[in-house]
């Protein structure tokens, strides 16, 4: 059942926050203006708007279904077969949760290429762009993979830790209204913090799996050249991180919100 609440939650999400995520994504990928991103989807079209969202549909599913179902197994596992403190056997059970997830990197990957605008003449749907990749080998698909590791395992980590004690901080539920509430601030909040944390990984990221074919580059090499671009300011890095907070305050309040309340059900 945490496989399929996971499922559910991930679906909600993805329907409701998609064009924000768009918006997001340009100004990852070209350091824009919010407003000025806007304006560039716009000339794009609505026909374009939810370009891209098979991808995201067919991975965020998946991911968020074994983020949250892969978690609660690996703890099991753990947890019987180790002496170890449940706070590092849950620690554990995060993280590896979060390293399989990477195994859906090529959804990732063909989202990235799908939203640049750079790339409609080359491809018009899912299909076609994996059959481009598929070119330049296997190894292509998995392009980024570096950056997705040192965000999914952390960041798994700190979210499965860090719930419960800030669920633990809201004023106590009486009601299952303000339960739902409860685990929708906790979710946001954590989700929300977390997106501004790993948010110049997600840019060297983005970097990365824009790219088609040619040499792959290191992880350090491509944040040194977007540090260079963006005149050596921290600031610059962070650009977009505002609509970023916002989108995943609402996305992981969502996602938690909804977990949550399938879980009761089931």
């Amino acid at each position: 059942k945490h496989y399929l609440c996971g499922y559910c939650a991930a679906f909600t999400n993805i329907a409701v926050t998609f064009p924000i995520q768009k918006v997001l994504f340009r100004q990852q990928l070209y350091g824009l203006k919010t407003k000025d991103a806007v304006h560039q989807l716009q000339k794009d079209g609505i026909r374009n708007l939810y370009r891209g969202i098979l991808p995201p549909l067919m991975q965020k599913t998946t991911t968020l279904a074994l983020m949250f179902g892969l978690y609660e197994d690996f703890s099991s596992l753990l947890h019987s077969h180790t002496s170890a403190p449940e706070l590092l056997t849950r620690s554990m059970a995060a993280v590896l949760a979060g390293t399989t997830e990477a195994v859906l990197t090529p959804f990732e990957r063909v989202q990235t290429l799908l939203q640049d605008y750079k790339h409609h003449d080359k491809f018009t749907n899912t299909y076609q762009a994996f059959k481009v990749l598929k070119v330049h080998g296997m190894r292509e698909y998995y392009r980024g993979l570096v950056p997705i590791l040192l965000r999914n395992g952390p960041s798994n980590a700190l979210f499965f830790g860090l719930r419960g004690p800030i669920k633990q901080c809201l004023p106590e539920a009486t009601s299952y209204s303000t339960h739902l509430v409860n685990d929708f601030i906790c979710g946001g909040l954590l989700g929300a913090m977390l997106g501004f944390l790993f948010f110049p990984v997600n840019v060297v990221k983005t970097r990365m799996q824009a790219q088609i074919g040619g040499e792959f580059q290191s992880f350090s090499k491509v944040f040194v050249k977007i540090w260079l671009e963006r005149d050596r300011k921290l600031i610059h890095l962070f650009r977009g991180a505002h609509l970023n907070y916002h989108r995943s305050l609402l996305s992981w309040g969502i996602i938690n919100a909804t977990y949550e309340f399938l879980l009761k059900l089931l």
